[in-house]
């Protein structure tokens, strides 16, 4: 069984290369991306702790996936 990441990339133009570079990595591991939280064998949430903003929204996402998916 492949599988299945959730991502979010959240925050700074930083925070959405950084993503990039892991979601290749991820695929070149074999992992897929899944559609929605609740296909997701793991979700990762990546974002910028320095823009306010940006961690309300990260605390939000988590929140979110752990609902979908607990």
């Amino acid at each position: 069984m492949v599988a299945k990441v959730g991502f979010v990339s959240l925050g700074c133009p930083k925070a959405l290369v950084d993503s990039e570079l892991i979601l290749t990595q991820l695929s070149a591991e074999g992992y897929e991306t899944a559609k929605d939280y609740a296909g997701a064998d793991l979700v990762i949430v990546n974002t910028c702790g320095f823009i306010d903003s940006a961690v309300e929204e990260s605390l939000s996402a988590i929140g979110e996936a752990l609902t979908e998916n607990g």
